[in-house]
C-alpha cells in the first residue's frame, strides 16, 4: 500500500444541490493480531458546524484586533477634535455676524463636525460607540428617516417598506440605529448605479435557531431567541464571493478613493447592540442584508430631541486635568468665557495635589479618563477621599455609557463626551451645578 501501514484524515468541501458542507474523510489500515494490513478503514464525519464556528471566530478575533486599533484613533483624533471644535466656536463667540471672517471659521467648524462624524463612526466599529440607550420601535425609527433615505439615493431608485406591526422594541441608541440604516441604503443605492431599482427595507419578528445564527456573522455568544430583523434589500449589481467576503474589512472598497469605513462600522454598531448579520448576495442579482437585534421587553421610548440651551454664566473655580495641551488650552478659554475661574493640571497625579490645595475654592471638576501617570479612575478616587461631596465631570472620547458603567456606585457627577461642542460643556457644567436638565 502506498500508505504503508499509516493512517491519514483530511477534509473537503461538498457542495450538494443549495448548500455547502464540509466532510472529515479518515482512513486507517486494519491489522491482524500477528500485525498484518487486511484492510482499510474508513470514517467519514460531518464537520460543517465545527467549520462554520472556527470560522466565525477566526472572524471575531480579527475584527477585536481591527477595534482595539480603531478605538485608540478615535481617541487620540477626538482630542485633537476638541481643540478645533472648541477654538472654532469661540471664535464665532467673539466675531461680530457681519465678519468676513465668519464664513471662513464656520467652515472650519462644519468640517471639524464631519471629522467628529468619522471619529464616532471609528468608534462604532471598536464597539464602543453607543450614547443614549433606550427602548427603541425600529417602525417609528425608519418611518422617520424616510425624507432623508429618498434624497440620499439615485434618482432611479424607488424606496419600498414592509413593516410587521407590532413590533417589539430593541435596546440602542437611536442615533447609530440611524447610522446603520443610511450608510446599508447608501451601499444599496451605489450598488444600483445610474440604473432604475428598487430598494426595500422589510422588518419582522423571528425565532432565530442556533443554525440560523451560525450563518451570521457575530454569532459565536449569542443565544438563540426573538429577535428584531430589518433586511435592507437592493436590485443593484450584486456581490461574488470574493468580494463578500471582505466587505467588513475596514478601507476595503469597491468604489472610489476615500470610502470603505461605512460597513465596518455597522458591524461595530451591530456588535455594541449584541446583534448579527446575515448577507446574501449574486453577481447581477441584488444584494440583501439582514440585521438582527435582540428583541427587548416593554414599550419603545420617545427618541431624545434636541433642547435649546440657555444663556447660562457659572461662577467659582473649575480643576480642569487632561494630559493633552490643546484640549486644556481651548477649554480653559471656554471656561472662562462662561464666567468661571479656572485651575490646570496636566494629569492625574498634579490633578489630586491642585485639588488637595484648593478644594475648598473648587465648584466642578473636569477629570479626563485616559491620562498618564495617574489616570481619572484613580484620581476620581484620591478626590473623593479628600471630599466626598466633589463634583466631578468626567472627559472621555469613549462613550458614555461605556463610562457610567465603568465608574457605577464611584459617585461621578456627570459626563462630558469629546469633541464637545461649548453649548454641550456649558449644558453639562450646568446640569452639575445648579440640578437643572
Amino acid at each position: 500500500m502506498a500508505l504503508a501501514g499509516r493512517s491519514f484524515t483530511f477534509s473537503r468541501e461538498v457542495n450538494p444541490p443549495g448548500e455547502t458542507l464540509w466532510w472529515e474523510f479518515s482512513f486507517g489500515p486494519v491489522r491482524m493480531a500477528d500485525g498484518t494490513i487486511r484492510g482499510v478503514a474508513l470514517g467519514i464525519r460531518d464537520i460543517t458546524e465545527r467549520k462554520r464556528t472556527d470560522e466565525a471566530l477566526l472572524q471575531a478575533q480579527k475584527a477585536e484586533s481591527l477595534a482595539v486599533l480603531a478605538g485608540g484613533i478615535a481617541h487620540d483624533f477626538n482630542n485633537l477634535l476638541v481643540g478645533i471644535l472648541g477654538n472654532a466656536g469661540l471664535a464665532l463667540a467673539e466675531l461680530s455676524p457681519t465678519s468676513p471672517a465668519r464664513p471662513t471659521i464656520e467652515a472650519i467648524e462644519t468640517a471639524g463636525q464631519r471629522a467628529a462624524e468619522l471619529a464616532r463612526q471609528m468608534l462604532a466599529y471598536s464597539g464602543r460607540g453607543r450614547f443614549v440607550v433606550q427602548r427603541i420601535d425600529v417602525n417609528t425609527l425608519i418611518e422617520e428617516m424616510a425624507h432623508l433615505l429618498r434624497v440620499s439615493i439615485g434618482k432611479g431608485v424607488r424606496m419600498n417598506y414592509q413593516f410587521e406591526r407590532e413590533l417589539p422594541p430593541v435596546e440602542g441608541d437611536a442615533t447609530q440605529l440611524r447610522q446603520v440604516i443610511m450608510n446599508l441604503v447608501v451601499n444599496a443605492s451605489d450598488a444600483i448605479g445610474d440604473a432604475e431599482g428598487a430598494i426595500s427595507i422589510t422588518t419582522r419578528v423571528v425565532s432565530a435557531s442556533r443554525q440560523l445564527l451560525a450563518e451570521t456573522y457575530l454569532s459565536p455568544s449569542l443565544r438563540p431567541g426573538r429577535y428584531v430583523a430589518i433586511d435592507v434589500a437592493d436590485t443593484g449589481s450584486g456581490m461574488d464571493a470574493e468580494t463578500l467576503n471582505r466587505i467588513f474589512d475596514p478601507f476595503f472598497t469597491t468604489k472610489f478613493t476615500g470610502r470603505g469605513l461605512g460597513l465596518a462600522a455597522v458591524l461595530g454598531i451591530v456588535r455594541g447592540h449584541r446583534g448579527a448579520i446575515k448577507v446574501e448576495s449574486e453577481p447581477g442579482r441584488g444584494t440583501t442584508f439582514r440585521l438582527l437585534f435582540p428583541a427587548a421587553a416593554g414599550e419603545a421610548q420617545p427618541a431624545p430631541t434636541a433642547t435649546a440651551e440657555l444663556a447660562w454664566r457659572g461662577e467659582g473655580t473649575v480643576l480642569l486635568v487632561d494630559d493633552e495641551p490643546s484640549v486644556r488650552a481651548v477649554t480653559a478659554r471656554a471656561l472662562r468665557s462662561f464666567g468661571f475661574e479656572v485651575l490646570e493640571a496636566a494629569d492625574g497625579v498634579e490633578g489630586v495635589e491642585t485639588f488637595a490645595a484648593n478644594h475648598a475654592s473648587i465648584v466642578c471638576t473636569l477629570l479626563d479618563i485616559t491620562m498618564p501617570r495617574m489616570g481619572g479612575e484613580e484620581a476620581l478616587q484620591a478626590i473623593r477621599r479628600i471630599d466626598p461631596t466633589a463634583r466631578v465631570l468626567l472627559m472621555s472620547g469613549f462613550s458614555e455609557d461605556e463610562a457610567k458603567e465603568r465608574f457605577a456606585g464611584r459617585g461621578i457627577t456627570g459626563f462630558v463626551q469629546k469633541p464637545y461642542e461649548l453649548s454641550v460643556l456649558r449644558a453639562r457644567l450646568r446640569e452639575a451645578l445648579t440640578g437643572a436638565g
